[in-house]
């Protein structure tokens, strides 16, 4: 469409100062200040004046640079997203039924979430560990532990994504080698770990080691992956974290994104081509209510990831342009209050990361500000994803909002704030720089910060929250755990003590001390520690006790 650029401003401050005048002087708007989730501005009324840029250069055809509009030429048309629910909690076993029970009811593709001793390196039966078995996920301190957990699941036909960060190389290896029980050579197997260490220091604190350690394991995996596992994602670099703490969406599009650029660089020092790692890096979006702002995040990250990969970097597959990520619904948005009303704001933020162009998505339960998600919750949670793919219509067309007037224009705007941080990390010297300095840190805690003030002076509605109250008895059910799966967990992990070959235990554990200290990749010593049954804490041990543990300076 060609417009004239004066004559549409001319007509709409006409427009201004006729038609909408007299119904402002009438009906004044809500609102002085209409605003997003993030606090920005939100116009009136969008149209061709707020967007710029020629449409090659800025949008494009699907399938094509700057992918904008979407890294498939058919997007939804063609495949439907991965629908991955993350899912784990007490036992191996109890998470094994979980995991049948999700693919029975139409699930494509698994997601393991990991209890927090597992998350920090620990052993179930740790002093450390006490009281936090299995409550945040599933408990996995060997590699019994893991062949329990897929157990008669096919791992060569089936993705897992694993959301494991410190310990992730460890963790890995104990999949690599439950498949390998399976029979199933690592080279046939596909999935993801997070992998992200730098997010743990920017917002979720999940942390062991100082960054320089931490990022040669990360950097390791990259490099063994990119050798022996071909459709493996060796990272998968988290937004959703940093949403989670408090940022904006432009803070969470950002930070990630210059995280992304960050192991890129590593890599590369490493000594890898870029094409031979560059199309196997994903991303892990949060989504939260703010519809419009959402689906333009989405959009923005496609097109700055693919200039950055193409022309910073020199990437020259186009496949290393892609910017390919999961998304999450906010589980910070859900609500204890009228916890029904969460299928609600979950649909909402599911259709947006739709509209957005996501390859994977997990819908959050209703339950889930109140406790790990019944089986009748996930299964609402599973069927609004299968609702927008097969009933709502979204997925016939590709990219059905581009060409929006505020798509476009909010789209513009966010990738302008991301390069205005990536200035202000660069003048830090880095992103490593940054998180010492605690930049990101401070910036996410103003954030979250303002957000909360809006919802106590009522600035912001949050339904059930601080308007729309209704005081009601809860009447959802809530999962119940196995009350014996501790004893069970501690007594198999004792059994895997007594039985293995203790001696082949401390040799493996000798011969990844003496990498450790020097500068190999050292996946293989992992590997061969798990094939031999050491477990999680007593790898985990040899790195704290190689490179220390790492202690967040104080931000005032």
């Amino acid at each position: 469409m060609n417009v004239d650029r004066e004559a549409l401003q001319e007509a709409r401050e006409q427009w201004e100062q006729t038609t909408l005048k007299k119904t402002l002087d009438r009906f004044p708007e809500r609102y002085e200040e209409f605003i997003t989730t993030s606090g920005e501005p939100v116009q009136r009324l969008y149209t061709p004046l707020d967007t710029e840029g020629d449409y090659m250069e800025k949008l494009g055809f699907p399938g094509e640079y700057p992918f904008t509009r979407g890294i498939h030429p058919t997007m939804h048309r063609g495949r439907l997203w991965t629908m991955r629910m993350f899912a784990g909690f007490g036992t191996a076993e109890e998470t094994n039924a979980r995991f049948k029970y999700l693919l029975e009811q139409g699930q494509t593709g698994l997601s393991v979430a990991f209890d927090l001793p597992t998350l920090m390196g620990y052993d179930t039966d740790a002093p450390e560990a006490e009281g936090e078995f299995g409550k945040c996920g599933v408990a996995v301190s060997s590699l019994r532990d893991m062949e329990i957990l897929f157990q008669d699941i096919p791992l060569g036909k089936v993705t897992t994504s694993m959301t494991i960060n410190s310990p992730a190389a460890v963790i890995w290896a104990m999949y690599i080698a439950a498949a390998e029980k399976q029979g199933v050579p690592m080279r046939d197997l596909g999935g993801t770990i997070q992998n992200d260490i730098l997010k743990e220091y920017i917002a979720q604190k999940e942390y062991i080691f100082p960054p320089g350690p931490s990022m040669r394991l990360v950097t390791d995996t990259i490099e063994f992956g990119s050798q022996h596992l071909p459709r493996w994602n060796t990272i998968s670099i988290s937004g959703y974290h940093i949403r989670e703490a408090g940022s904006t969406a432009a803070q969470e599009l950002a930070f990630t994104l210059a995280d992304g650029m960050e192991y890129v660089r590593w890599a590369l020092e490493r000594g890898l081509d870029i094409d031979s790692f560059a199309p196997r890096l994903s991303f892990f979006f949060n989504c939260h209510n703010d519809f419009l702002e959402e689906i333009a995040k989405f959009r923005a990250a496609r097109r700055i990831w693919a200039r950055e990969m193409r022309e910073t970097f020199g990437a020259r597959n186009p496949r290393s342009w892609w910017l390919r990520f999961h998304t999450q619904t906010a589980g910070c948005s859900l609500t204890a209050q009228q916890p029904e009303i969460n299928v609600v704001r979950v649909a909402i933020q599911a259709l947006a990361a739709v509209l957005g162009g996501t390859q994977s998505l997990h819908t959050n339960s209703l339950d889930e500000a109140l406790a790990l998600p019944s089986e009748q919750a996930v299964k609402i949670a599973l069927r609004t994803q299968q609702i927008i793919a097969h009933e709502s219509g979204v997925v016939n067309t590709v990219d059905p909002l581009g060409g929006s007037y505020a798509i476009e224009a909010l789209t513009d705007r966010m990738e302008r704030q991301v390069y205005e941080y990536f200035e202000r990390i660069e003048a830090y010297g880095g992103v490593i720089p940054a998180i010492e300095a605690g930049f990101f840190q401070q910036e996410i805690a103003d954030a979250a910060y303002r957000y909360q003030r809006e919802i106590d002076e009522r600035r912001r509605i949050i339904v059930g929250v601080n308007e729309f109250v209704a005081e009601e008895p809860l009447e959802i059910p809530l999962l119940k755990m196995d009350p014996h799966g501790y004893e069970r967990q501690r007594a198999r992990l004792e059994q895997v003590r007594a039985e293995r070959d203790n001696g082949a235990v401390g040799q493996a554990l000798d011969r990844l001390r003496i990498a450790a200290q020097g500068t190999e990749n050292l996946m293989p010593y992992i590997l061969d520690a798990v094939r031999a049954y050491a477990t999680l804490q007593e790898i985990m041990d040899i790195f704290r006790e190689v490179f220390g543990l790492y202690r967040e300076p104080m931000i005032v």
